[in-house]
């Protein structure tokens, strides 16, 4: 009885219409068995007839149901793809609308991005406007001083301007070093070797760019200084100062130096590393006269500042003599008496 149960679960739903086709079908069916079994072909015939009219109308029936069906999914398909369509309209129509804002705010950007490079611009030539009588002058007196025997290399940028070269040159004749040390090479090397020239002094110069530092010597000999200035190059290696390592010069460069009573720091570059000139006066301090001068270049940056200050407070004998015209710190050391005497 169960199992009845769950075959007729199983099996479609019948609506009553279908049943009675169904049911005048089987009728048919059975009547035209029954006739052609007892003889009788005329009404198995007809009864055959009637079978086949009934067929034919169920399948018509059918065919329409299946129409109407087909008709029935093309226009859900319409219908799905005008949603379909919509939605990509309405979804080209937001991405343009934040593309177009997107480009709105790039121009706005843009535009205050080129507000302010040109206000900068405007500062930076006002400046260096500002500057060309200044530098015009000091280019005049550096050529007064001495005529050079080739051309000279060229100033500014990362060499020293007119203005700085002017006063170191002031410096070297007034205080009359006789080993000047110079912590990277350039047009300096050969400004200072013809002042050295005319007041006495030799000049050697450490370069951590062999390329560079070629370049200096070619320009020493160019101008017949070679015999008074020395380009060494000199490594950056790691010299440790206070449990910290430094890329530095080479020391082994500088063994054979005593008594270097003037010093010009304009090395190493401020690319090779934080407070990249920090250990200068660490490793030349022994090797330093009882009484020298030091020049400290880019003088205004914060690692400058923050080494000469730590210097000033470590070291006893050094003072800051104050700042020149242009970007040099000048520094003044004296040895300590009691030290001196230790040093000779």
């Amino acid at each position: 009885m169960n199992k009845m149960s769950r075959v007729r679960r199983r099996l479609p739903r019948l609506t009553g219409r279908q049943a009675a086709v169904l049911t005048v079908t089987g009728v048919l069916c059975a009547g035209t068995a029954a006739a052609a079994l007892l003889g009788h072909p005329r009404v198995a015939t007809t009864l055959l007839a009637l079978l086949g009219g009934v067929v034919v109308a169920g399948l018509m029936v059918l065919f329409r149901r299946l129409a109407a069906v087909q008709r029935a999914g093309l226009t859900a398909q319409r219908d799905l793809r005008t949603t379909v369509e919509e939605m990509q309209r309405r979804l080209v129509a937001a991405v343009e609308r934040e593309r177009l804002t997107a480009g709105d705010r790039h121009l706005e950007l843009a535009e205050a991005i080129a507000r302010v490079k040109q206000v900068t611009d405007r500062k930076a030539a006002s400046s260096q406007l500002l500057a060309l009588p200044r530098e015009f002058e000091a280019t005049v007196q550096l050529f007064q001083g001495f005529t050079p025997r080739a051309p000279m290399p060229s100033s500014g940028d990362y060499a020293l301007n007119p203005t700085d070269l002017l006063e170191l040159l002031h410096l070297i004749r007034s205080r009359k070093p006789r080993l000047v040390l110079e912590l990277g090479s350039g047009t300096s090397s050969v400004w200072i070797a013809y002042a050295l020239e005319q007041s006495g002094g030799r000049l050697v110069s450490l370069d951590h760019d062999a390329g560079y530092a070629g370049k200096t010597r070619a320009a020493l000999a160019a101008h017949g200084l070679d015999r008074i200035a020395e380009v060494r190059d000199a490594a950056l290696t790691p010299v440790g100062i206070d449990g910290r390592d430094y890329p530095w010069y080479d020391p082994e460069t500088l063994t054979d130096l005593h008594d270097i009573d003037f010093v010009l720091i304009d090395g190493p570059p401020a690319s090779t590393g934080a407070d990249a000139r920090y250990p200068a006066l660490h490793m030349i301090e022994k090797r330093l006269a009882d009484r020298a001068t030091l020049v400290f270049d880019d003088a205004g940056r914060p690692d400058e500042q923050a080494a000469m200050a730590a210097w000033t407070e470590r070291f006893d004998g050094l003072t800051r003599e104050g700042e020149l015209l242009g970007r040099h710190a000048v520094l003044a050391f004296a040895r300590p008496p009691a030290l001196a005497a230790a040093h000779a």
